[in-house]
């Protein structure tokens, strides 16, 4: 078998290690020491830690998801791998039902075909349009909907099944009918571009919510005589929290403040990205809106944040350099738990036999050396 000899790996359950990894059918088939005959694929420095796995990105390298084209999404694939991310959920927004439907109908397509020149298309996140238009961030006003069974079971239907995560705005006429079914068939309601009240959301999550949209993020703060989405956010050990870590979404100080009160499991970086990612400073799009990025920030015109140019690496280090995680647990953060919130961790998210052969070595600097998705290398330095 194919694989790596005495690499310095993040084995799940056994911390950072030197070991030999087997390689199968694009499956890990061996993790062990010496006794199985492995032939060497490469030499790395770096750490070997499982794939990351992104639940919320728009876009990246000039391209979005709502482009709803195969080339568009095998571009923001090609641009992940560069990051080590080699598994995401193509993130629409709200729009009107057709510019969705299309997105949908190209991700299903890109899902069905299989074939991606770097990470891998795993779903798709629906964000909005069933959010607040009191707290619609970047999210055009004109197209937000109140939440909808129906409205839902079509677009599932354009996506054939694929939805994974459906961000929505739980105290809006019709959120709780939404809520309850989304969990019936196995979809995750992720609570987001909202002005809930902490009862709206104790409500939400009897009704079967399982996680909370980028946290903090246009959503009710923490306040001591209304704990509002943030602070059930922290309360509530049932609700996985995304959160976009790069120290300008968020402050330091307030990433401490959740992880501090959540589940290990609980806590999922993503990026939130958008087309701009890797793309030079200057006029950018969302949505059909104008953005300016400058200096790693993405604003609308009028200084509202649009999305990221974060990178799932440069999370990873924020949280280790920057906010004192634990470097297995930042890792976790970006694998891990993005997969057991979606359901996939039990063929991807860690380095365990019979996994997916989905790696990322990180260097010192956590620049990433190599990537490979099911076996194969998809990006190397």
């Amino acid at each position: 078998m194919k694989g790596f000899k005495g690499v310095k790996a993040y084995v799940y359950g056994k911390g950072v290690i030197t070991t030999d990894i087997g390689i199968e059918d694009g499956k890990i088939a061996y993790i062990g020491n010496g006794e199985k005959e492995i032939e060497k694929i490469c030499d790395i420095d770096g750490i070997l830690v499982p794939g990351f796995i992104d639940e919320h990105i728009h876009g990246a390298g000039g391209s979005d998801a709502m482009d709803a084209t195969n080339e568009a999404l095998q571009t923001i694939s090609e641009y992940l791998a560069m990051e080590g991310t080699t598994g995401f959920l193509a993130t629409t927004m709200t729009q009107s039902k057709e510019n969705i439907n299309n997105a949908l109908k190209a991700a299903a397509s890109a899902i069905k075909n299989g074939k991606f020149r770097g990470a891998e298309v795993l779903g798709v996140h629906l964000e909005g349009p069933f959010i607040s238009p009191k707290h619609v961030g970047a999210q055009p006003l004109e197209y937000v909907l109140n939440p909808s069974v129906a409205e839902f079971e079509k677009f599932q239907r354009a996506a054939e099944g694929n939805i994974k995560i459906v961000t929505l705005a739980p105290e809006e006429n019709g959120g709780t009918e939404l809520t309850e079914a989304l969990k019936k068939q196995g979809v995750v309601a992720s609570i987001g571009h909202t002005g809930a009240t902490f009862s709206d959301v104790e409500k939400a999550v009897r009704s079967g919510a399982r996680s909370v949209t980028h946290t903090y993020n246009a959503q009710t703060g923490l306040h001591h005589r209304e704990a509002g989405v943030v602070g059930a956010a922290m309360l509530f050990n049932e609700l996985n929290c995304e959160m976009i870590c790069d120290g300008i979404h968020v402050s330091i100080p307030a990433i401490k403040l959740v992880i501090k009160n959540k589940p290990h499991d609980k806590f999922t970086l993503i990026t939130d990205a958008m087309r701009a990612k890797g793309m030079p400073d200057g006029v950018s799009e969302l949505g059909g809106q104008e953005v300016f990025v400058k200096g790693g920030e993405a604003r609308l015109k009028d200084g509202t944040l649009a999305g990221s140019v974060l990178k799932m690496n440069v999370a990873i280090k924020n949280l280790v350099e920057r906010v004192g995680v634990p470097f297995t647990d930042a890792v976790d953060f970006a694998t891990a738990n993005p997969a057991k919130n979606i359901g996939l961790f039990g063929e991807r998210g860690s380095i365990e036999v019979g996994k997916r052969a989905d790696f990322t070595v990180l260097k010192k600097d956590y620049e990433v050396e190599m990537t490979m998705v099911g076996g194969n290398v998809v990006y190397k330095k």
